[in-house]
């Protein structure tokens, strides 16, 4: 999935996240040789198995960093709130009100852990692609990264994070929630489609980068909130997670130029837009002014909904219930869908 430094002396850091790592090592983790450093260390924290090996997680952490915006949103969904993260700006306007106070780290891929040791963190919460950076913050304090390959697993990312906190019957509210919604949805539709020709719409997701624009298919994350919704996806998007690597790009989403603008067409058309860079806006007008553009059914029709990509392109239940927002909005209240 496409998501969305160290700047102070390494030597500097290297030792003292040495030291710290001595002191953490050596008081916080439970020893394979003594059965009651185990047994006390058990007291206090739970064994978690994760991408990166093992680690003993506490209890009751209360100053937890997010190292990813995956994380971040997943903690806020469980009713943690993380003392630092990485990524904010992309994090906004979704999760907004979670985000004051909260220090930023930088880039997900290379956070700035020197930061993190004025904070005092208990526990890091990470993905899987962050394993680079792991024995750096394992010194610092006992860290966890999620296992993850892409978008499409946020359902059992959300899952293992619970778990690891000890708090899946939390998860389990949160999701039957969400199915909940989901239920109403797919009646919704089931009802409007009866009045009609009795089919659902066909739909097609756009995003716009800087650079490039893509189609998103059934594979991530907002391929599994289309299926729970039981909508139809166009052939083109209608790709399992090895149809979408084939395609070149990535494991969620594929490039189309120009002249493949008709693999983007639709019942109707979502476009993913955001405001994290400002050749988004131009890239769009282009693609509006362009006349093989204006050929596509959904265009004519004038079913195209710009949506925010800060939740369309979102891996976890606060972004999915957002998604569920547009498509009642636009799929169910709009009198041209």
């Amino acid at each position: 999935m496409v998501y969305f430094c160290f700047k102070t002396s390494r030597t500097f850091l290297v030792s003292l996240l040495g030291l710290l790592g001595a002191f953490c090592l050596a008081g916080c983790y439970p020893s394979t040789s003594s059965d009651n450093i185990l047994s006390s260390a058990s007291e206090s924290c739970n064994s978690i198995n994760h991408a990166a090996g093992q680690t003993c997680v506490p209890r009751q952490p209360d100053r937890i960093v997010a190292l990813d915006g995956v994380s971040f949103e997943n903690l806020i969904a469980l009713g943690l709130q993380p003392v630092a993260t990485t990524n904010l700006q992309f994090l906004e306007p979704l999760l907004s009100k979670q985000l004051s106070g909260v220090v930023d780290l930088g880039d997900y891929q290379s956070p700035n852990l020197e930061r993190t040791l004025q904070l005092e963190p208990d526990l890091f919460f990470g993905l899987e692609e962050q394993q680079g950076i792991y024995d750096q913050a394992a010194q610092i304090a006992p860290t966890v990264l999620v296992p993850s390959e892409h978008s499409g697993e946020w359902k059992e990312m959300f899952a293992f994070t619970a778990q690891a906190l000890g708090k899946s019957s939390r998860a389990e509210a949160v999701m039957a929630a969400y199915d909940a919604r989901m239920a109403d949805f797919k009646q919704e539709m089931e009802t409007k489609a009866s009045s009609s020709d009795g089919s659902k719409p066909t739909i097609s997701v756009v995003r716009i980068y800087p650079d490039q624009i893509t189609l998103y298919t059934k594979s991530g994350f907002i391929g599994t909130i289309l299926e729970d919704a039981g909508l139809p996806r166009p052939p083109s998007q209608n790709l399992n997670l090895e149809g979408t690597q084939a395609m070149g790009l990535s494991a969620i989403q594929y490039t189309v130029s120009r002249e493949t603008f008709d693999k983007a067409d639709g019942d109707v058309i979502f476009i993913m837009v955001g405001n994290w860079d400002d050749q988004i806006d131009n890239v769009l007008a282009d693609l509006k002014a362009d006349p093989l553009w204006s050929k596509l059914s959904a265009v004519q029709q004038g079913a195209v909904y710009e949506v925010d990509d800060h939740h369309w392109v979102g891996t976890g239940p606060i972004a999915a219930n957002a998604v569920l927002d547009d498509l009642f909005k636009y799929l169910v209240e709009s009198p041209q869908s």
